[in-house]
């Protein structure tokens, strides 16, 4: 997206993940549409700092350690001098288990040696000696423990002090995470966003100002700080007297509802009452899911069941509740509620519901990206709004009103005073007393009545004014006002359905090159959307999606790839690192991205898309597929599926006789495994190289695909005096190169070949010495041809391997891949350095047979059955 006029760096911060903060994902979209150069920063789930595009826009997530918080906590702590006698120098809990372990360890081993000298009477006096010693020790120890607990028990709550340092300090370990990265990109403009980024975006600005640079920032607060029911009273403290702080300090403000910004205006004596921007849909997305996955699909409920749907964060001031004791008395009615997490409410909300009786008739489904929701909730009847009647709920019209207005969704509304103001003078659903169970089975009686009449008054002009298109207008003239810059035009192709991609390279933090490197028809508005994961192994994911995209212009793709410090870095959509998967918030993520948006999905290589959410295999993911509508095809490799045994048993260089210690057993236990779900499963399977076919008879072959074109070598073949001859192992255990390298050494040695060995080189170095070869040696442990071999071949090159004839018989295509043995190697080689013109015609077939068989034509010919609607 490079363009001749530099554009100004706009820096969208906040201080939690990113992920379902729908507002700053839109408000940096919307930037970045308008000609911003737009940085999102966030905050890191892990240790380590987090880079990736989302769309046009760079995202920077940042760790966060507790440093401030730690020593404000560790001062608060100290008590005075009894307290010091009474702990013994334990620091806190971890220190107490340490204590415990020690003294368990120092009992063990006296009572031991206590069993040794019982055992001759020579010893027996000091066996009691010790005894007496060790019950004294046990009676110390009892004692200190009590005395530590006692000490415990009697410390006060530490009462709020009022200053937000002392009773909020991780905004002080924000900003020193935050700081940072921010006056390193050196943004012309800072949005900070919601009360926890305001001193960030404060400190930030007046740090670059003092360098010399010109920055000026707003502060986008995301509701009324001062009506929160904060969950701890040291919050109830810190965040007023934060904002208070800072936010004359700011160049704007920018608000939720016009009520809000009225207050807050009055509140701390603005001179200019703040922007408002309510957090509404896109209205350009809406229509683009039609034919995905619907939130009533997910329940699994037909048609004419009666829906009710809400949509959001799940806490008690949400006062979901009364719906849960409202359907008790509305029979045949059901509730979908969309989570991103089981919250402690909503499993609180789960066990009301089976006391009440109606807990199978609530339906908890996952999230969608926010360009998604209006389709995911439009299959519903009418959309719930329960909120309790706190200040800042009766302030502003909550995100899911435009959201289920915009789905087509009358609501159901409690009596807080903006929202019910709303809904009574548009005529687009219906209130009830907040918390009243009773009134609420009232207005949803009445709005099943009325839905026909209620649907037909959300108008046109609600719908424009409630619309991100329009609400980010004001935003983005803001940005300009107050700093002076106006952007240039950006670069057309921008989508608002962006999805998130990691950085996997330096070169990619210069510009979001997605066509370049995707190479394929991304996830979008097609009849079929195609996901492909998780193991991606040797780029096939990345290279299936290419070659079905090309062939079909009814499907796009997702790639998305798990990936661990061992595995290579091929192409994807999404990366999503092993270590994260282990975490619950994490694998419902993969859920949420997956069900609602996929029509198709081919699971790669047996393994869960979902994490370790429902096991170690695919198996454990297929109901949630399957309940969702999404049509699953099941693609194997290799020793997924391979059955040792019948390996050994047809192949006399089988690699399974060079694996490893306990690797067979551990292969041969998943293989089965995968086998069975296979067959018990009744869906589609696909394997990409013919000897698969024997242990997964039921499959249908989808070769390897390569790109034939970046392989393709002018190179003259074999006109060298010693010709090069090229092995490349990924292991050698798994290419039989240890049987075969003493006879090409020997060739080597002899001066009959230029023999090259690429072991632990790049890819890009594979690829180099490939088109510099004349002769490509692949492997003598399968009995079959692989992506390497595919890749020689659609250079140019001879190649030479082992080839079992059942594998080659069961796919009915033989390659003109000349077939050895370790024992025959050294005749083939000089059989081929004999006839120098017939192996150049080899080379020559070989390019003609890789661009016939593997260069996805024939893949997403095979992939037709299955992707057909």
């Amino acid at each position: 997206m490079s363009t001749s006029v530099a554009r100004p760096k706009l820096a969208v911060i906040v201080a939690n993940g990113i992920d379902g903060d729908s507002r700053v994902q839109k408000t940096a979209l919307a930037a970045a549409r308008a000609g911003w150069d737009v940085t999102l920063i966030g905050r890191s789930s892990s240790k380590h700092t987090q880079r990736s595009w989302f769309g046009p826009v760079k995202v920077v997530r940042v760790p966060v350690a507790s440093h401030m918080k730690r020593r404000v906590a560790a001062r608060a702590g100290q008590g005075g001098a009894r307290a010091h006698l009474t702990q013994f120098g334990i620091k806190d809990r971890a220190g107490l288990e340490q204590l415990r372990a020690a003294h368990g360890a120092w009992v063990r081993e006296k009572t031991a040696r206590i069993g040794w000298l019982s055992e001759s009477s020579a010893g027996a006096p000091a066996a009691v000696g010790l005894k007496a010693v060790v019950r004294a020790r046990r009676g110390a120890h009892k004692l200190r423990l009590k005395a530590y607990k006692w000490e415990q028990g009697r410390k006060p709550e530490e009462k709020p002090t009022g200053d937000w340092r002392k009773d909020w300090p991780a905004l002080l370990d924000l900003d020193l995470a935050f700081g940072p990265v921010i006056e390193k990109l050196a943004p012309d403009v800072i949005h900070a966003n919601d009360i926890t980024a305001i001193n960030l975006g404060a400190m930030a600005a007046a740090r670059l100002r003092a360098s010399g640079r010109k920055c000026v920032w707003l502060y986008d607060a995301h509701e009324y700080v001062a009506g929160v029911e904060w969950p701890q009273p040291r919050m109830n403290t810190a965040f007023p007297a934060v904002e208070k702080e800072f936010i004359a300090k700011a160049d704007a403000v920018v608000t939720v509802s016009p009520e809000i910004a009225e207050v807050i205006r009055k509140d701390y004596g603005l001179a200019k009452t703040p922007l408002v921007v309510r957090n509404t849909p896109i209205r350009e997305t809406i229509g683009g899911a039609a034919g995905r996955v619907s939130v009533r699909q997910a329940c699994g409920l037909d048609d004419g069941v009666p829906l009710l749907v809400y949509s959001g964060w799940i806490s008690s001031e949400r006062g979901l509740g009364t719906a849960v004791e409202g359907l008790a008395q509305l029979p045949g009615y059901h509730l979908a509620v969309v989570a991103g997490k089981r919250s402690p409410e909503l499993v609180r909300l789960l066990a009301l519901a089976e006391e009440t009786g109606v807990r199978d008739r609530i339906h908890v489904v996952p999230y969608v990206a926010q360009h998604e929701v209006a389709d995911y909730l439009s299959t519903a009847d009418l959309g719930l709004i329960c909120s309790q009647r706190t200040i800042n709920y009766e302030l502003s019209l909550p995100t899911k009103t435009a959201e289920y207005l915009h789905a087509g969704l009358p609501i159901i509304a409690s009596d807080v005073k903006t929202l019910s103001a709303f809904v009574r003078e548009h005529g687009v659903g219906e209130v009830f007393v907040s918390g009243e169970a009773g009134s609420f089975v009232e207005a949803v009686t009445c709005g099943f009545a009325r839905v026909a009449d209620m649907k037909a008054q959300i108008t046109e002009s609600i719908l424009t004014e409630l619309s991100w298109e329009h609400q980010c207008e004001g935003l983005m003239a803001l940005y300009s006002e107050i700093s002076g810059l106006t952007p240039p035009a950006a670069a057309a192709g921008f989508s608002w359905g962006a999805v998130e991609r990691a950085i996997t390279d330096a070169n990619d933090e210069e510009e979001p090159r997605e066509e370049l490197e995707r190479g394929w028809t991304p996830l979008g508005k097609t009849p079929v959307k195609l996901g492909l994961g998780p193991a991606n192994y040797a780029g096939q994911l990345a290279a299936f999606a290419q070659a079905v995209t090309r062939e079909r212009s009814d499907v796009s793709a997702e790639v998305v790839k798990h990936r661990t410090a061992q595995t290579h870095e091929y192409p994807a959509d999404v990366y999503v690192e092993g270590k994260a998967l282990k975490n619950l918030d994490v694998q419902l993520e993969q859920v949420q991205r997956m069900v609602p948006r996929y029509t198709h999905l081919i699971a790669d290589a047996f393994r869960p898309v979902f994490g370790g959410l429902n096991g170690d295999s695919i198996e454990g993911d297929l109901p949630a597929l399957r309940n969702g509508g999404v049509k699953v095809a099941l693609l194997a490799h290799g020793s997924e599926v391979r059955d040792p045994g019948l390996h050994r048993k047809r192949n006399p260089y089988s690699l399974f006789l060079d694996a490893p210690e306990g690797y067979e057993e551990k292969l041969a236990a998943i293989a089965e495994r995968n086998r069975r779900i296979a067959r018990e499963s009744g869906l589609p399977v696909f394997v990409t190289t013919p000897d698969l076919l024997l242990d997964l008879p039921m499959a249908t072959w989808a070769p390897l695909v390569v790109d034939v074109d970046a392989w393709a070598c002018d190179r003259p073949v074999m006109k060298r005096e010693r010709p090069v001859v090229l092995h490349a192992p990924s292991a050698r255990w798994t290419k039989g190169t240890d049987r075969v390298l003493p006879v090409l050494q020997d060739l080597h040695d002899r001066g009959r070949i230029d023999f090259r060995l690429a072991e632990q080189v790049s890819w890009n170095t594979v690829r180099e010495m490939v088109m510099e070869a004349d002769i490509v040696i692949d492997q003598f442990a399968i009995g079959t041809y692989g992506t390497f071999a595919c890749e020689g071949m659609a250079a140019g090159k001879p190649v030479v391997a082992y080839l079992d004839k059942e594998s080659i018989a069961a796919c009915g295509v033989t390659p003109p891949i000349v077939n050895a043995t370790p024992e025959t190697l050294d005749s083939v080689m000089e059989a081929l350095l004999a006839d120098r013109e017939g192996t150049a015609r080899i080379g020559a077939e070989s390019a003609a047979f890789a661009r016939e068989y593997h260069d996805g034509t024939a893949t997403a010919r095979a992939l037709d059955g299955f992707l057909a609607r």
